[in-house]
């Protein structure tokens, strides 16, 4: 199962305070760690929402609202996506993190058995197609 890891914003993220080299060291040690079990498929930081914009769909109206966003605590300064075995392995992996003083955010990623019926032969077929021209343009 692929699961994706959201790294809550907090006001120093927000305020696009950047880490010291002694908290990039250590995470570059646990994401190393990631890696080299087959676990971390991606990874990356957020700037903040100054640099932000959002978009907001009324039926077919789209409305930009420029950042930054008020609300840190729903807000996401970071993600993982990693490939484990269980909801249970990612959460077990996440408590060996260098994390303090923060929440972290584990959420399952759909599947596309998860989708039943509805995601037809022909839909599976753009998919893995559209997954694949992804994996090229991405070599």
């Amino acid at each position: 199962m692929r699961v994706m890891v959201l790294v809550k914003a907090n006001k120093d993220s927000e305020a696009g305070v950047m880490p010291t080299e002694r908290e990039l060291a250590e995470m570059g040690k646990f994401n190393e760690e990631l890696v080299k079990a087959g676990v971390m498929l991606a990874g990356e930081g957020l700037h903040p929402t100054s640099k932000a914009a959002r978009v907001r769909f009324t039926g077919k109206k789209a409305t930009v609202i420029d950042g930054p966003f008020a609300e840190t605590k729903e807000l996401v300064a970071g993600f993982w996506i990693w490939q484990v075995k269980s909801l249970e392995e990612a959460i077990e992996w996440l408590k060996r993190s260098p994390f303090q003083d923060t929440e972290v955010e584990v959420r399952p990623i759909f599947e596309a058995e998860d989708f039943g019926a509805e995601f037809t032969p022909e839909l599976r077929a753009q998919e893995e197609r559209l997954r694949a021209e992804i994996e090229a343009k991405n070599r």
